[in-house]
C-alpha cells in the first residue's frame, strides 16, 4: 500500500498522547491544552476564510443554484481562483490525486459487482479523483453461479470526485446524453464518498451505465446461435418437413417417430432457452447489484455534494493541520537539542510505527512551515526548535488579537 501523509487518529487522542509525558506537572498539561485550543481556533478562522473564498468563486459553476442565482456571480466567480483554493484545501487535508494508470486499472477490474460500466467521458471537460486513507477487508463474492468465495478488497476511506462538464455546444456536437440527471452544461460537480472499493471507482461517476462484457456476450450469443441453428436443422425442421411431405403425398405419417423427433428437438430448444435466460438473468442480477451499490453510495456513503462538500473538506483540512502542529511542536519541545527536518521526521514516523503500529509518511516540511508561520518554530542553520510554552501562549494570543484589528488611526 502507498504510504500517506494522512494521520488516521483523532486530534484529541494525539494531544493526550503527547502530553502524557507531563502528567506530573498539571500546570504544564493545562498550558499545552490552552496552546492547542487557541491554535485550533486560529486555524478555524483560516478555514472560514477559505470557505468564503471557495463559495464565492464556485457559485457561477454550482449546479445546485438556479440559472438566475448563478448569473449574479458572473464576473465575480473566478474558476482559476476556485481551483487553486480547492487544491490547497485538498493538500492540507492530505488528500492525494489518483493517477490515470490507477483509474484505468479500476475501470478495467471489478472486485465486487463483476460488471463492466460504460462512461461517456465526452461529457467532461476535466475530471479528477482525490483519495485519503485506505484499508483492506474480506468480502464474499459469488463465483460460478452458486459458489461464494471470500476475497480481500482494498477500500479508500475517502474519495472526492471533481467533474467539470463541457459546454452545451460541445455536448450537442458530440451527441452526449446526460440522462435524467439535472446537470447543466459548464457546471462543476463535487462529491465526497466514504469507503469506496479501489477497483470499483467507476461506480461513483454519475453517468456510468452497465454493459455486457465480451465474456457475457459470448456466453449468451454463441450457444444461442450455434445451439439453436443445430437443433433446428437436425431435429425440428427435418421432423416438420417429413410430416409435411407425408401430408402432401397422402402417405401414412409415422406419427410415433415424427412426434418423438419433434418433441426431442423442442425439448432441446427449451433447455437452450432456459440456459440463455439464465445467462441473461445473471447479467440482470449484476445490474441490480450495481444499482444497490449505487444506492448505498448515494444514501449511506455520500458525505457531501457541491458547495456542501466544502465543509467536509475544510473540516478535514483544519484537523490535519492541527494534528501536524501538535506533533512537530511537542517533539521539538521535548527534544533537548535542535533537530533537522529529517531527524524530526524520523522521530515522528518511528513513534507512529512503534507506539501506534502505523506506517505513514509524515509531511514534516509542510508542518514546520505552518509552525514557523504562526511564530512558534525557529530555524537556525537548518535546525529547528520551538519557543518556550509560556512564550508560545503569549505569541498565539497576540496573533489572535491581531486578527480583528479595526482600530482607526
Amino acid at each position: 500500500m502507498t504510504r500517506e501523509h494522512y494521520i488516521p487518529f483523532n486530534k484529541e487522542f494525539l494531544l493526550d498522547q503527547q502530553i502524557a509525558a507531563f502528567q506530573a506537572d498539571k500546570n504544564k498539561v493545562d498550558d499545552f491544552r490552552k496552546l492547542f485550543d487557541i491554535i485550533e481556533h486560529y486555524y478555524h478562522y483560516e478555514a472560514f476564510n477559505l470557505n468564503r473564498n471557495l463559495k464565492q468563486n464556485y457559485a457561477l459553476f454550482d449546479p445546485d443554484l438556479s440559472p438566475k442565482e448563478r448569473e449574479v456571480f458572473r464576473g465575480k466567480s473566478d474558476f482559476l481562483v476556485f481551483k487553486e483554493t480547492l487544491l490547497k484545501v485538498l493538500e492540507q487535508g492530505n488528500y492525494r490525486r489518483i493517477d490515470q494508470e490507477t483509474l484505468d486499472k479500476a475501470f478495467k477490474d471489478s472486485d465486487l459487482i463483476g460488471l463492466n460500466l460504460s462512461i461517456d467521458f465526452n461529457a467532461f471537460k476535466d475530471y479528477e479523483l482525490y483519495v485519503r486513507g485506505h484499508h483492506k477487508a474480506k468480502e464474499k463474492v459469488t463465483k460460478y453461479i452458486f459458489w461464494k468465495k471470500k476475497i480481500e478488497v482494498e477500500y479508500y476511506d475517502r474519495v472526492m470526485i471533481y467533474l467539470n462538464y463541457n459546454d452545451a455546444d460541445f455536448l450537442k456536437e458530440r451527441k452526449v446524453k446526460l440522462g435524467k440527471m439535472p446537470i447543466d452544461p459548464e457546471a462543476i460537480v463535487l462529491k465526497i464518498f466514504k469507503r469506496v472499493p479501489k477497483n470499483d471507482l467507476e461506480t461513483i461517476f454519475p453517468n456510468a451505465i452497465p454493459k455486457m462484457s465480451t465474456t457475457d456476450k459470448l456466453l449468451f450469443w454463441v450457444p444461442g446461435i450455434f445451439g439453436g441453428v443445430s437443433l433446428l436443422s437436425t431435429k425440428v425442421i427435418p421432423a416438420l418437413v417429413a410430416m409435411y411431405a407425408a401430408y402432401q403425398s397422402r402417405e401414412t405419417i409415422d406419427l410415433l417417430n415424427s412426434k418423438a423427433s419433434l418433441n426431442q428437438g423442442l425439448i432441446a430448444l427449451g433447455v437452450l432457452s432456459l440456459y440463455l435466460f439464465r445467462q441473461y438473468s445473471t447479467f440482470v442480477n449484476k445490474k441490480i447489484k450495481y444499482s444497490k451499490m449505487l444506492s448505498d453510495s448515494l444514501y449511506f456513503k455520500n458525505l457531501g455534494n457541491n458547495s456542501g462538500a466544502f465543509y467536509s473538506l475544510l473540516n478535514s483540512s483544519e484537523e490535519e493541520v492541527l494534528k501536524e502542529t501538535i506533533l512537530v511542536y511537542s517533539f521539538l519541545y521535548k527534544s533537548t537539542v535542535p533537530l533537522t527536518a529529517e531527524e524530526l521526521d524520523d522521530q515522528i514516523e518511528s513513534w507512529f510505527s512503534k507506539e501506534l503500529k502505523t506506517d505513514l509518511d509524515f509531511d514534516v516540511t509542510d508542518a514546520l512551515i505552518k509552525l514557523k508561520n504562526i511564530g512558534l518554530g525557529i530555524e537556525t542553520n537548518g535546525k529547528w526548535e520551538v519557543i518556550a510554552l509560556d512564550n508560545a501562549l503569549v505569541k498565539m494570543d497576540e496573533l489572535w488579537d491581531g486578527v480583528f484589528d479595526y482600530n482607526q488611526r
